[in-house]
């Protein structure tokens, strides 16, 4: 099983439409298609479905140690409006991992490049492996 088989378990951002695209060490970028079933009542992206997709990178980068890692909190802001028609793509970074936590750094952006919003978390590592080969 790979990290992205893995991940295919997380059956609420598959639902939502949450693609992963790749995973590096510390790292991974997913993406999801805006349409009208992610809007809210003011016709823009809602705030929960970019959420989803920040968290699902954050834990792809997070757990591609091989270790299990949960949130520990999280902090989104919101910078532009998106809408019916947009890709929106999350890209985690890893800026620090220490024993057992880490902190990463997730920027949102739209097909055209423009960042939609930003998203910090920290998180928890134990000592669980991912059950991977």
């Amino acid at each position: 099983m790979t990290i992205q088989e893995f991940f295919k378990n997380d059956l609420f951002a598959g639902r939502t439409g949450v693609e992963l695209l790749e995973v590096g060490e510390g790292y991974s970028k997913a993406k999801l298609e805006i349409g009208p079933e992610h809007l809210n009542a003011g016709a823009r992206t809602q705030g929960g479905a970019i959420f989803t997709l920040a968290d699902l990178a954050l834990a792809a980068a997070a757990n591609s140690h091989g270790t299990l890692a949960f949130s520990l909190s999280s902090t989104i802001t919101f910078l532009r409006a998106s809408g019916t028609g947009d890709t929106l793509y999350a890209e985690a970074r890893e800026r620090y991992i220490g024993r057992s936590t880490g902190c990463y750094q997730v920027d949102v952006t739209n097909q055209r490049g423009e960042l939609i919003a930003t998203f910090e978390s920290s998180v928890f590592r134990k000592e669980q492996k991912l059950p991977l080969p």
